[in-house]
């Protein structure tokens, strides 16, 4: 089996296998004696998003892809948060601003937590990392920049930072306008006076003691960097973390490639070499436009999950990373059906195919096989369902009309036998209650609609209210060709804007085999008497 997978992971053009790939030849066709090292970094200045999310997520795919293309190779994921970097400014979201305030350019673990939960700031938002990976059953270990700069594991790093501060100089200041080239110094003293992390001049007085000198408030400080006394410039500290912790892997996204070529530069310099790595395209919102935080037209995880499924915006952040992609609340029911539809076709591929489909890398993401429980509806037309019924309709009562379609009836159609597609009818009541049902309005038939609908009632009322929905469909199908449309397509809109009130819809068939005979007879007649 192991060569069977090994052979399909060669030949699979699914993108973490590419980069998984390309990661082998890094090391010449030999493994290095150690866990090959994948990285990703976080700023916990703010809490954590789905930028977050889908970084972990992708990064944790290419080592899955990885682990089957090397036969199991040993393999580590850090999870790097920034939290020795200075606070910058107060973010807009977030309770005490004042209290915040008073605490700029504090070490962000020096922060006081604005919600009174931790010891900082820093630690109330790695908290939120860790339960954000956590919750997706993501693999990997949690590093805190703060701690491994105060517990002296980076003051080799640093010294060499030291020894080639001029090297860093000369690679970044061309990179800077004038005024920042003037005060530049790649690292960031933090003073013994305020606890502030400074952006002043540094003269290095010796790189083996870790001394440096530097202005604050007017007086000079001759000041030992080492052990947390200072951190480094963000382009330098990535550098930095590359050769001082091995990392082989890091993917990033498009906004920071020049950063990446710049700390490529710096991590040659201090003797190491810059990981391989995606760069990957950033969301865009509804408009096309990047996704701000400031600007607040993005989309939350929590959102996210409010609407839709956690292997939903897996299987949405797979999808080509080198292409942009719309990020906003409509797309999520197609993200949820298109996972579901791959799920279902997955059981029979064999390996190379298996391979090429999203939902292996989603679940593989979550050390686990590929769910082969096939749910009875859709979810689209379980969002047809509940729009039907009215944003006030119980779980208990979708559950009573999902007997009609699931087989086995009442006694299947419960949330012990599909519990996620209970979670998926909390998903569809919620999204039918903040954006569906605001927008269900149903017009009054017309012309050859009048016939058609009239006719279709008259079918139905010969059916039983158990009628399969293939015939049922197959009725539907007859009625549009044969009723005066130019097209069917014609009909089938004017079912959708008559009887549901959109635009758009399930197969008409199914919806009614769902919502019962007599309630979708029920329909036609309130369409008809309008």
């Amino acid at each position: 089996m192991i060569a069977t997978l090994s052979n399909a992971a060669n030949v699979s053009k699914a993108w973490p296998f590419d980069e998984a790939r390309r990661l082998l030849k890094r090391f010449g066709g030999k493994l290095p004696d150690r866990p090959i090292l994948f990285e990703t970094g976080y700023g916990p200045s703010g809490l954590p998003h789905i930028g977050t999310f889908n970084e972990v997520l992708r990064t944790t795919m290419v080592r899955k892809a990885f682990e089957i293309l090397t036969g199991g190779a040993p393999t580590r994921l850090v999870a790097f948060s920034d939290d020795m970097d200075g606070l910058r400014k107060v973010p807009d979201n977030i309770p005490n601003g004042d209290m915040l305030a008073e605490d700029l350019h504090k070490p962000l673990s020096m922060v006081r937590d604005p919600f009174g939960k931790y010891e900082s700031f820093a630690h109330h938002n790695n908290a939120m990392l860790r339960e954000f990976l956590d919750r997706f059953g993501f693999d990997y270990e949690f590093v805190s920049s703060s701690e491994q700069y105060k517990g002296g594991a980076f003051d080799d790093a640093l010294r060499g930072v030291l020894r080639h501060n001029q090297d860093i100089l000369d690679i970044m200041l061309p990179t800077l306008r004038a005024e920042r080239a003037a005060t530049y110094s790649p690292i960031l003293p933090v003073s013994p006076k305020t606890g502030h992390v400074l952006q002043v001049p540094v003269e290095v007085l010796d790189a083996d003691s870790g001394m440096v000198a530097f202005e604050d408030g007017g007086e000079r400080i001759e000041h030992c960097i080492l052990s947390g006394g200072a951190k480094l410039q963000w382009k330098v500290d990535w550098a930095m973390r590359w050769v001082a912790l091995g990392v082989d892997y890091e993917m990033y996204g498009k906004d920071l490639t020049d950063s990446g070529i710049q700390s490529g530069k710096i991590a040659k310099a201090l003797g190491g070499r810059k990981p391989d790595g995606i760069i990957y395209e950033m969301f865009l919102d509804e408009k096309g436009e990047k996704i701000s935080k400031s600007k607040g037209n993005g989309l939350t995880l929590e959102q996210w999950l409010s609407y839709g499924s956690e292997e939903s915006l897996a299987f949405f952040a797979y999808r080509d990373p080198k292409a942009a992609k719309q990020l906003h609340i409509g797309v999520i029911p197609k993200a949820v059906d298109e996972y579901l539809q791959m799920r279902g076709t997955y059981p029979a591929q064999d390996w190379d195919k298996k391979f090429g489909n999203p939902v292996h890398h989603v679940h593989a993401a979550r050390g686990e096989d590929v769910p082969e429980t096939v749910l009875p509806v859709t979810y689209g037309l379980l969002l047809n369902l509940v729009g039907v019924m009215g944003a006030d309709a119980t779980k208990e009562q979708i559950w009573g009309y999902l007997a009609n379609y699931v087989s086995g009836g009442e006694a299947e159609a419960n949330a012990a036998t599909y519990p996620e597609l209970d979670k998926l009818i909390d998903n569809a009541m919620a999204y039918t209650r903040d954006f569906v049902a605001p927008t269900l309005i149903r017009r009054k038939p017309q012309g050859v609609e009048v016939a058609a609908l009239t006719r279709l009632d008259e079918e139905l009322s010969k059916l039983p209210e158990d009628a399969q929905a293939e015939d049922i469909q197959n009725i539907v199908y007859t009625i549009g060709k044969e009723g005066g449309f130019e097209n069917l397509r014609d009909w089938f809109k004017a079912l959708y804007e008559t009887l549901l009130g959109s635009s758009a819809g399930p197969r008409m068939g199914s919806f009614i085999a769902l919502y019962g005979v007599a309630n979708s007879r029920r329909l036609i007649a309130e369409a008809l008497a309008e």
